[in-house]
């Protein structure tokens, strides 16, 4: 893994720590390839051998729908395979992973619960109105978090346009979007929870009152529409945690907003509660005894099944399957979600690969290059070698239907030599041909 660093690949140390390991140890030194910010040596995902689902037994109907992984910086406590793994033990209909202004863990997760044979819901925590900086050392950072979950591949089309929005009006680690702007980004194919404490609802309640939380509340709802917003109910077993639901199921009632439970989820197990109140203490800046004031009294933030949640949410009749049917709507596989790119503008008429073709024609018949096309390709000069190499690229890329790729990476390129910026392509296929 490096410098001081013992031999054990990332992820076995990660295990370790976690009281989570009883492998041996590896035969040979690791580079630490496998760790959370590289994915080139990573393997593919393969489910425990012991895990057992809970498909077949009798159980209560439960998706959730509120949960973060670890790349939910210094937030999640567990990785997105856990949360996929812990969901199919426990026998949930679907899980909805919701990283915080992003997608960061969603291919993860896709992958590892395809493999379980998880339903995936796919969503994203936004910060609305955000800090103007990066939130650095506070215990608690400021501005509001709103639950959107995709309900289909167009909904996760436009709602990763609308993270990308908040992205670039903030700065790096402080995205910011109002939620005027988020309404106008969306067609109807979301679906908006409330969100836990930081969210609107929660928040006008605790500081103005039930007065306040209902005026947020018909701000969503002429935001979205009615049928689109669920007021979201969680229980980590705090004890004001009865009297807010209670508050917040009283508002959705008398507004016609549907409710759901959730457990607003930062890790997949008990048993990673601690790590994630030293993610906090992390995050604040502070000792675990500073943050002991901000910190919960238990381990409520994890992964339940819809038995418990169905106990301790009795009081409010229907939310759990109401969460059930919401995940069971909005699933959807992440393969469906195929990316397209915007068509390049072609002149005279051409199609993109023709375009394609006439540019690399013109680049490598410069004399500087490999001059003309030779009439022959059969021998083993530089130029036929050359040639023949770039007929079987430009064959490639047609199959595989990318000459948009390309021509859009040679656009950026060229106005960075007018421009006199230094660049290159990414990546051995955008410095080719």
């Amino acid at each position: 893994m490096g410098f001081r660093n013992p031999p054990v690949p990332w992820s076995e140390l990660e295990r370790r720590l976690a009281g989570a390991s009883t492998g041996e140890l590896p035969p040979a030194w690791a580079n630490g390839g496998d760790s959370p910010a590289w994915s080139r040596k990573r393997a593919p995902y393969a489910p425990p051998p012991d895990l057992r689902t809970g498909a077949r037994r009798r159980r209560i109907p439960y998706a959730e729908l509120h949960s973060r992984t670890n790349f939910s910086f210094l937030e999640g406590a567990s990785h997105p395979e856990e949360l996929a793994e812990e969901a199919a033990r426990l026998g949930l209909d679907a899980l909805a992973v919701t990283d915080r202004d992003g997608f960061y863990g969603v291919v993860r997760f896709a992958e590892a619960a395809r493999a379980v044979g998880l339903p995936t819901v796919f969503g994203v925590e936004l910060t609305l109105d955000g800090p103007s900086a990066p939130p650095v050392g506070e215990p608690d950072p400021p501005g509001e978090q709103l639950v959107v979950l995709a309900r289909d591949p167009t909904g996760y089309a436009e709602l990763a346009r609308a993270t990308t929005a908040a992205q670039l009006a903030g700065q790096k680690g402080a995205p910011r979007i109002d939620l005027a702007h988020l309404a106008e980004l969306g067609s109807g194919r979301w679906a908006v929870l409330t969100g836990g404490r930081r969210g609107p609802l929660a928040s006008a309640l605790a500081q103005e009152g039930p007065a306040a939380a209902g005026r947020a509340l018909d701000r969503l709802v002429a935001a979205f529409g009615r049928e689109h917003v669920h007021v979201e109910l969680w229980d980590h077993g705090d004890p004001l945690d009865t009297a807010r639901n209670d508050a917040l199921a009283e508002l959705a009632v008398r507004r016609g907003v549907p409710v759901v439970a959730t457990n607003d989820v930062r890790y997949a197990a008990p048993a990673r509660r601690h790590l994630a109140t030293a993610l906090a203490a992390v995050r604040a800046r502070r000792s675990l005894a500073e943050m002991d004031g901000w910190l919960p009294g238990g381990s409520g933030a994890h992964l339940r099944s819809g038995e418990e949640q169905e106990r301790r949410f009795a009081r409010y009749p229907g939310v759990v399957a109401t969460a059930a049917e919401l995940g069971r709507a909005c699933a959807f596989d992440l393969r469906l979600v195929a990316p397209d790119l915007p068509p390049y503008p072609c002149p005279d008429g051409l199609d993109e690969m023709a375009l394609l073709r006439r540019l690399v024609e013109e680049g490598a018949s410069r004399p500087d290059r490999y001059g003309p096309r030779p009439p022959s390709l059969g021998g083993d000069r530089l130029g036929q070698r050359a040639w023949r190499q770039i007929d079987h690229e430009l064959d490639v890329i047609e199959a595989l239907g990318f000459p948009g790729y390309f021509l859009i990476v040679w656009d950026i390129v060229e106005f960075c030599r007018r421009q006199e910026i230094y660049c290159q392509g990414r990546g051995s296929a955008a410095n080719s041909a």
